[in-house]
């Protein structure tokens, strides 16, 4: 990663949790933080903990990131942010959590009336398959809220459309008729029966790879009446290495008001 590099991630990472950037050069950049991200970031527990008590007025502190050295003034008071650095680390943290879900509305041009959007689930899933190999594909799946269609390639189709954080004038959201819990449940079911229409040969393949080795396992220690703990063990690493499995995990999601006619459903 180049140092210009972390100085656009940085500025996409405030922006999008809602800090303000008051100075931005190739150099460095100067950002008012929310309260939200100072708690995150500042490590003050004891300041908001006295000032919940109190009830007294939040002043989230100003952060200074310094980029390139070589382009900003050597008077300037600042943390220097490179590829591992503590708060870079940190910075890298908070972004998986706080990216995990997301809220976002389509942008209109309507110039006709209020403009309806439908709530959308998006969920990025990926299925791991895995005996001493390993597979990873990720699925993108869309769930309209309102009438239960589905869409795959979600991802893709929502980078295609103009999207915001806040809901655009001239439009109204739509109340969801499925609960996004019950629509997770539908993905997944949804998900699961594309695994069971595969051809699982890369199982069979295991079991006999595993099988071969038992049997080298079994031959070694064929003459002893009791089996010792080392054998049972080097079974079980056995079954560990080469035991199919699949496992379903949400990498992340979000809940998108979209114009009724922007996705195509399957």
């Amino acid at each position: 990663m180049q140092q210009r590099d972390i100085h656009s991630l940085l500025q996409r990472f405030f922006t999008a949790n809602g800090c303000s950037i008051t100075e931005s050069t190739e150099g460095h950049l100067a950002v008012q933080l929310t309260v939200e991200m100072d708690k995150e970031l500042m490590n003050r527990p004891f300041y908001w903990h006295y000032l919940e008590k109190t009830g007294g007025i939040p002043n989230p502190l100003p952060l200074t990131l310094i980029t390139e050295k070589e382009k900003t003034n050597p008077d300037l008071k600042g943390e220097f942010i490179h590829f591992g650095a503590p708060r870079l680390h940190q910075i890298f943290q908070s972004a998986k959590v706080l990216g995990g879900f997301i809220r976002l509305y389509e942008k209109s041009d309507s110039q006709s009336g209020s403009m309806p959007l439908h709530p959308w689930l998006g969920v990025n899933i990926q299925v791991s398959y895995q005996c001493d190999m390993k597979k990873d594909l990720l699925y993108s799946i869309g769930l309209n809220l309102i009438s239960g269609a589905m869409a795959e390639d979600f991802q893709h189709k929502i980078e295609l459309l103009q999207m915001t954080p806040k809901i655009p004038d001239l439009c109204f959201t739509m109340s969801p008729l499925v609960k996004p819990q019950s629509g997770l449940n539908r993905i997944y079911s949804f998900i699961q029966d594309k695994i069971q229409q595969e051809e699982h040969t890369w199982a069979d393949d295991a079991r006999q790879r595993w099988n071969a080795d038992l049997m080298l396992l079994n031959h070694f220690y064929e003459n002893l009446e009791e089996k010792p703990e080392a054998y049972w063990l080097e079974k079980e690493a056995l079954r560990e290495l080469y035991e199919p499995k699949i496992t379903i995990s949400v990498q992340n999601g979000g809940i998108f008001y979209l114009n009724p006619f922007s996705i195509g459903t399957i």
